[in-house]
C-alpha cells in the first residue's frame, strides 16, 4: 500500500517551505543600478579617484571589449560575498553575450569582504589562483591601512594587466597560504548547515502536527502558498532580472559561473 494521503500532503508542504527557506534571501535581494563602470554605493571613493578608475576601465574595454566593473556596496545583506557577487554579476550581465568577457571587483567595506568575480570567457586568463593573489597582495594590504581608493586602484591595475596578457609577473608572486581561510570557510559552512538542519527539523515537526488536518478540497485542488509580492523577487528591479542600467551604460548579456576569488582584511 502507498503512504497515507496526509503524509504525502505533509511532504509537499515541507518541500514548499524548504524551497521558500532557501530562496528567501534571493527573493528579498536588492542591487544598486549599473550606472557606470564604477558603482560606489558605499561612498568610499573621491570623485577624482572614481574618474581615474573609470577612465582605465573604459580604455581597456574600448581596446579589448572586456567589461570590467568596480562595485562597492553598503552591505552584503547577510549573504556570503561569493553568492552576492555572483548574483550581482548576473543581474548586471557583465561582458558580451557571445564572449561572457566580464569581471567584477566587489568591495563591501562594512563587512570587510572583497571579491573578484570572473565571467566564463575570462576564466582562462583571470584564473581563481591569480584572482586570489591579486586580492591578497595588491588589494587587502591597502584596505587594512584604510586606503580604499589605493586598494581598488591597485586591484584594477592588476586585473587589467593580467587580462592584457601580463600574467607572468603575478604568477611569480609567492603562494599565499590558504589553510587559515579554508578553515574559516569550513567553520562557516558547518554553522550554516547546523542552522538549516535546525530550521528544517522544526518545519518537519510542524508539518507532522498539521498533516492530519490537511485535506484536499473537493473539486478545488490544492491551495498553494502565495508567491512574492510585486516589486521583489526576480522582477521589479531586484533579484535576478536582466542587467539594470543607468546613465547610458549597461551589461552586454554575459554571465558567470562563480569563477574568481574572495578575501577579507
Amino acid at each position: 500500500m502507498g503512504e497515507p494521503r496526509s503524509t504525502r500532503h505533509a511532504r509537499t508542504i515541507l518541500a514548499l517551505l524548504a524551497l521558500l527557506l532557501l530562496a528567501g534571501p534571493a527573493l528579498a535581494q536588492t542591487f544598486p543600478a549599473l550606472s557606470g563602470r564604477v558603482v560606489d554605493q558605499a561612498n568610499i571613493l573621491k570623485p577624482e579617484d572614481r574618474a581615474a578608475i573609470e577612465a582605465k576601465l573604459k580604455a581597456h574595454e574600448d581596446k579589448s571589449s572586456d567589461q570590467v566593473v568596480v562595485a562597492t556596496v553598503r552591505s552584503l545583506e547577510g549573504i556570503p560575498v561569493e553568492d552576492y557577487a555572483n548574483r550581482l554579476y548576473r543581474h548586471w550581465q557583465l561582458g558580451t553575450k557571445e564572449k561572457s568577457n566580464g569581471a567584477l571587483l566587489l568591495v563591501a567595506p562594512t563587512d570587510r569582504k572583497v571579491r573578484i568575480e570572473v565571467g566564463y570567457g575570462l576564466e582562462g586568463a583571470l584564473t581563481d589562483a591569480l584572482s586570489g593573489i591579486v586580492i591578497r597582495t595588491a588589494i587587502a594590504p591597502k584596505f587594512k591601512s584604510g586606503d580604499f581608493a589605493g586598494g581598488i586602484q591597485a586591484g584594477v591595475d592588476a586585473i587589467l594587466s593580467i587580462l592584457a596578457g601580463d600574467a607572468e609577473e603575478w604568477q611569480r608572486k609567492p603562494k599565499i597560504r590558504t589553510d587559515e581561510t579554508s578553515s574559516i570557510d569550513l567553520v562557516s559552512l558547518i554553522i550554516l548547515a547546523i542552522l538549516i538542519i535546525n530550521v528544517l527539523w522544526t518545519v518537519v515537526r510542524e508539518a507532522r502536527g498539521m498533516g492530519h488536518s490537511v485535506r484536499k478540497r473537493r473539486g478545488q485542488g490544492w491551495v498553494w502558498l502565495p508567491g512574492p509580492s510585486s516589486g521583489t523577487g526576480w522582477g521589479g528591479g531586484s533579484g535576478w532580472s536582466g542587467g539594470s542600467s543607468g546613465g547610458g551604460f549597461s551589461g552586454g548579456g554575459g554571465s558567470s559561473g562563480g569563477g574568481g576569488a574572495s578575501g577579507s582584511w
